[in-house]
């Protein structure tokens, strides 16, 4: 039998647990597709804890696989929030698996960026080109095209991630489609590029391989150019980033809040600080495009190559990508492998 003592005590832990239920959860939340070594959400987690007290654990999950989750606990969710690359957004809207949601300053954000009732808006966007380590080709020259990548001297040290889940991938896929003649619509040319690639045993991770290039690993990434000055100004790593002569895409990435997650006044904030001037600068300083473009400084846009390589780089068409992503998944799956 319990003491008196034990009794006071657990009559105690009993109150302290029914007086306070909400602050057992108010310091937690999930956001999906958070992985610390993408676009500094490492950075912006730690910022989050300190700002808003709420602590967020990192999730290394792709697009296509927090979309996967999102469906497989749609009747009991687990997350709170979830970012995704552009074309997914739509794709979670028509899953039923996201929220509408206005952020503070959802007004703010361009109409093409957006959805118009809030189930997903822009963050930030990034420009897909290569993400190279100079010291590991070896004394090879830096490539500078589509092209160049089907070289044999570049067998073994192209990488991209697998366009089957990744929404890096599937921008891949589309990047060089439309940059050697194709459309949204005829996807032939990017699929047939892919097949040529795979003559040079091209390394196919499916998450994030920041730090695979910067060890060297993999030479050459079809990546992101945040990724490629983080190297090369942050970790002071031997990595340059280029924009193929043929051209490239730009993407925008999206968050929306999760369909009655667990937490959603915690989700709510987080996904008002992303938007606001202490979160943009934040993706300004990772070497993202923040969406509100007068969070980046003239200093931080010196670091990246100058306004005519950009002209190479075009905005994506974000539902145009979004209905054909299932096509170049399958397709890849099926055609590439």
């Amino acid at each position: 039998m319990m003491n008196r003592r034990d009794l006071l005590s657990t009559a105690v832990l009993a109150g302290a647990t029914s007086a306070f239920p909400a602050l057992a959860q108010s310091s937690r939340a999930i956001c999906y597709n958070c992985p610390p070594e993408w676009a500094d959400w490492g950075g912006m987690l730690r910022m989050v804890g300190q700002r808003l007290n709420i602590q967020v654990p990192p999730d290394n999950k792709n697009s296509g696989q927090s979309l996967a989750a999102l469906i497989a606990e749609k009747a009991k969710p687990v997350a709170d929030v979830v970012y995704l690359g552009g074309q997914v957004g739509p794709q979670a809207k028509a899953a039923g698996v996201i929220e509408a949601y206005q952020p503070k300053r959802f007004a703010e954000i361009p109409a093409t960026l957006k959805d118009a009732e809030g189930y997903w808006f822009s963050i930030h966007s990034g420009t897909l080109g290569f993400f190279v380590n100079t010291q590991a080709l070896g004394g090879k020259p830096v490539p500078r095209s589509w092209a160049d990548l089907l070289k044999p001297e570049y067998k073994g040290l192209v990488g991209y991630l697998n366009p089957g889940s990744a929404a890096v991938g599937q921008v891949g896929v589309i990047a060089v489609n439309l940059a050697l003649g194709g459309t949204y619509d005829n996807l032939d040319v990017g699929i047939k590029y892919f097949k040529q690639l795979q003559a040079n045993n091209p390394i196919v991770p499916t998450q994030t391989a920041y730090a695979r290039v910067l060890s060297g690993e993999i030479p050459i990434l079809l990546d992101y150019d945040f990724n490629a000055y983080r190297g090369q100004y942050t970790d002071q790593a031997p990595t340059v980033f280029v924009i193929p002569q043929e051209g490239t895409q730009q993407l925008p990435y999206v968050m929306g809040l999760v369909k009655n997650g667990p937490n959603p006044e915690q989700g709510k904030r987080i996904l008002d600080f992303v938007l606001s001037d202490e979160g943009q600068r934040h993706w300004a300083s990772a070497y993202l495009r923040p969406v509100f473009a007068k969070a980046m400084s003239d200093d931080m846009k010196k670091r990246f190559l100058p306004d005519a390589d950009y002209q190479r780089a075009k905005a994506i068409d974000v539902q145009k990508l979004a209905d054909a992503s299932k096509a170049i998944g399958t397709r890849y799956q099926k055609e590439v492998g």
